[in-house]
């Protein structure tokens, strides 16, 4: 057969094959266009990580458990947090040191856990004292499940780190990137591993200064244990002291829970949870208006140079920092710049765009509130928008400080207040922000508030609104405070709607 004919045999089998494909998936003009948009749907299984809070002997912590109602969710669920196995722990329940079991004391605290979660829209609290506190390990299902949160608070009275220190305990994940961290004197940062699965987890921890990578092997595959935790002190993992630093949690196995401890001797410590995800435009929503020094730290992971224009998000609208208009990142380096007292004694968010060209960076700020040797220190890194709605759990009544900030447009959030722990009626209040602005609302309290209480924040409209919650120690005279951002609870997931189409079965 000729080359020809061949190609016309070719060319007639693609057109049918065209007008088949055609024939069969035109749409219906005898009546309108059915198709739905995705659905939203409450996911049905939560996971959630919290690090071992303290070394320190002299150690408060306090857990609360909130999941807020959701409307579609399954009428049953529940959630249980268990303790990690902590580092050197082996699989049959052995130190792993002379072979011998643990103490009785010690295995009757591992089964009971600290906090034991209840059902939606009822917040649950515990306590533990001192330096043995195990990282948990938290999973919830059902109706428990869509937006479930866990609040870590600890407070320690003397000593490095001393004053408040708060993480949201957080969803495993395979990549974090922490701006912020340091291996200067007078700092002492762990990086806290914590592994929810049934194996071992292998991951790579990259530290970044003012010139670049620093050099170090200690930090290549780190292996952690099944349902197992591990801190890191940073200063292990290289001998250069950094003011800045930027840490870098790469899993090459498995998936983890991370976080930075940072202690000061001088300024107390707090949580350096991971930034957002790097982005052209990033938010650190909430800094406190008292705020007395505040350093903005950046890295670019990409291998090219960043410039950003630098606003802040005052109640008034967006202004621009004296002296501080824009700054220049350096691909593969960390930068930290002194803002200093930015926020004036105003309410005020953080605002970062690009100069020019769009380039991926990641950034968090140190705030110190307080002078001289009632200083104290929390971080904010870039979070994401509260999108649909975030929960904020542990307030506390006149010790709470909820921020929202609307940095592209105007936009109107709702916040409920839950019932107190030990007692009290919800209440809910509506807020309405204008664009380019932060405001420190005036947040709803319980009726009748016994204990504390859980904050949810959900977009109603307009454009996306960033938030924190500011919690400060019980004494009025001390600096002590911590700050957590507030991005959406992932608690629903989009699920595309599907038709039968018997047309596949004629493929």
């Amino acid at each position: 057969m000729k080359r020809t004919t061949l190609s016309l045999i070719a060319c007639a089998t693609a057109l049918a094959a065209v007008t088949g494909f055609a024939a069969v998936s035109a749409p219906d003009d005898s009546g309108p266009d059915t198709a739905a948009p995705a659905a939203r749907l409450p996911v049905e299984r939560t996971s959630l990580l919290c690090p071992a809070p303290s070394t320190s002997d002299l150690a408060e912590t306090a857990y609360t458990s909130f999941t807020p109602v959701t409307k579609g969710a399954d009428e049953k669920g529940s959630a249980a947090l268990v303790a990690a196995e902590p580092a050197g722990a082996t699989d049959d329940g052995k130190d792993g040191k002379d072979g011998k079991d643990e103490e009785d004391g010690k295995d009757e605290k591992k089964e009971k856990p600290v906090v034991q979660p209840k059902a939606p829209g009822t917040p649950v609290g515990g306590k533990t004292t001192g330096a043995d506190a195990p990282a948990l390990i938290g999973t919830a299902e059902g109706n428990s499940a869509p937006g479930w949160t866990v609040q870590q608070t600890t407070e320690v009275a003397a000593g490095t780190g001393r004053g408040l220190q708060g993480v949201n305990c957080t969803a495993p994940d395979t990549e974090f990137w922490f701006p912020g961290a340091s291996t200067a004197t007078g700092r002492t940062d762990y990086v806290h591993l914590t592994n929810p699965d049934d194996s071992a987890a292998v991951v790579d921890i990259e530290l970044y200064g003012k010139d670049g990578a620093l050099k170090s092997t200690v930090g290549e595959g780190v292996t952690v244990p099944p349902h197992g935790s591990e801190s890191l002190l940073l200063s292990t993992l290289s001998d250069v002291k950094q003011t800045d630093l930027t840490v870098h949690v790469g899993v090459r196995s498995g998936r983890l829970g991370a976080a930075v401890q940072a202690l000061d001797d001088k300024t107390g410590g707090d949580w350096l949870t991971a930034a957002a995800d790097p982005a052209s435009d990033l938010v650190m929503p909430g800094i406190p208006k008292d705020a007395t020094a505040v350093r903005l730290v950046l890295f670019t992971p990409g291998g090219t140079d960043a410039d950003l224009k630098v606003r802040l998000a005052s109640p008034s609208g967006l202004i621009t920092p004296a002296g501080h208009e824009t700054v220049h990142v350096k691909a593969g380096m960390t930068t930290g710049v002194d803002l200093g007292e930015v926020t004036r004694g105003e309410a005020g968010s953080l605002v970062l765009t690009p100069t020019d060209r769009s380039v991926p960076v990641v950034a968090a700020v140190r705030v110190v509130r307080g002078k001289g040797d009632e200083q104290e220190s929390a971080f904010i890194p870039a979070s994401e928008p509260v999108g649909a709605r975030a929960t904020a759990a542990d307030n506390r009544a006149k010790h709470t400080t909820l921020a929202l900030s609307a940095p592209d447009g105007a936009a109107k959030v709702r916040v409920t207040a839950s019932a107190g722990t030990e007692g009290g009626t919800p209440a809910t209040k509506t807020y309405t922000l204008k664009a380019g602005t932060t405001q420190n609302v005036d947040a709803p309290v319980p009726a009748g508030l016994k204990g504390s209480y859980a904050l949810t924040v959900e977009t109603v409209s307009g454009g996306p609104v960033h938030a924190s919650r500011t919690l400060t120690g019980s004494d009025d005279d001390v600096a002590s405070f911590t700050v957590q951002t507030l991005p959406d609870d992932r608690g629903t997931v989009s699920v595309p709607n599907a038709d039968e189409d018997l047309s596949v079965l004629q493929k």
